[in-house]
């Protein structure tokens, strides 16, 4: 196999890990965000809009996360840089 392959090889391995940890970690945190929102229901009822507002905006900031990881691994997997450092 030439370089070329080699590139493209280890950047889509690469990019497999990259969205693999991207979206563990941040699918860890929403479950955990739900649980405390829900154990924070149950104790108190009453603060229910307060509590499913900032849930929201909690979950929003955490998914953005994964999405930032998406957009760079379609950059690697799409534009990479260092096949056109091979062909000059």
């Amino acid at each position: 196999m030439d370089k070329m392959n080699w590139i493209v090889l280890l950047s889509t391995g690469g990019a497999l890990l990259a969205i693999a940890i991207g979206v563990f970690f941040p699918a860890l945190a929403m479950g955990r965000a739900i649980a405390q929102a829900l154990d924070a229901l149950a104790r108190q009822p009453e603060a229910e809009k307060s509590i499913t507002r900032t849930l929201f905006i909690g979950l929003a900031m955490i998914e953005s996360l994964a999405i930032y990881v998406l957009v760079v691994v379609l950059i690697v997997l799409f534009r990479n840089p260092l096949i056109e450092l091979l062909l000059k």
